[in-house]
């Protein structure tokens, strides 16, 4: 049988959701690790966009938005309902384009995920070069960030997941994102008044899951052994 084959930079945040998507969903693809220095010539045959992920499930099919590879996979495998799909018209399944029908559910989950991938993401960036280049307006950088963390804080005074009291997509998501905002000033960070927010995000540090998801595999060469991953 052959595998999906998912291009992949490991500590990425968009190639590290995909990961834990596919890892989630229990299936296995073919794990190409690359480097963005050296991109290989297949991954730019499949995708000129040259960015990670890039889960080429047949010749004809090629998903190269993080989110979209999420909701293919789900689509495929979803054991732990990180779709709420059972909140669905079953002749209607969930796809990742605009048009399907969603579960209110859903719809919120990925509202709060174009939240973050926008405007938080805009934010992060902004404050991990603040820090980076020793701006002056680190402290504002940060604050800006912080609006959306103060957000989740809330939500996760409510439930142990950002939706609810069980894990969905947008837990596994946001994940990576979070992660980098955490680390950028690792000491305020600590001392912050964010108790949720950082119970949270050690649950999945912690996790086996996370371990496996970040585990460190040899950078794809063409003719080298195939390397499976997922949780199999």
């Amino acid at each position: 049988m052959t595998l999906p084959i998912l291009y992949s930079l490991r500590n990425c945040p968009f190639a590290m959701r995909a990961r834990l998507a596919i890892f989630r969903t229990k299936q296995a693809v073919e794990l190409r690790d690359i480097v963005l220095s050296n991109k290989p010539t297949e991954m730019l045959l499949a995708s000129p966009k040259a960015t990670v992920p890039v889960l080429v499930v047949t010749p004809n099919k090629v998903i190269d938005e993080s989110l979209e590879v999420m909701l293919w996979v789900l689509n495929q495998s979803d054991p732990s309902n990180l779709l709420r799909t059972q909140f669905n018209d079953k002749n209607k399944p969930v796809e990742s384009s605009v048009s399907s029908v969603l579960s209110k559910e859903l719809e919120d989950i990925l509202a709060l995920v174009h939240v973050f991938d926008t405007e938080f993401k805009t934010c992060l960036e902004q404050y991990k070069c603040a820090k980076r280049y020793h701006e002056d307006d680190l402290q504002q950088k940060r604050e800006a960030c912080e609006m959306y963390i103060k957000a989740l804080e809330q939500r996760l005074s409510s439930h142990a997941y950002l939706i609810d009291d069980d894990e969905s997509l947008a837990d596994i998501a946001l994940l990576p994102f979070i992660r980098q905002f955490a680390r950028v000033e690792r000491k305020w960070y600590l001392q912050s008044s964010y108790p949720n927010v950082k119970r949270w995000l050690n649950r999945y540090l912690q996790s086996a899951m996370f371990t496996k998801v970040m585990a460190k595999y040899p950078l794809w060469q063409a003719g080298q052994p195939i390397v499976k991953f997922g949780d199999i």
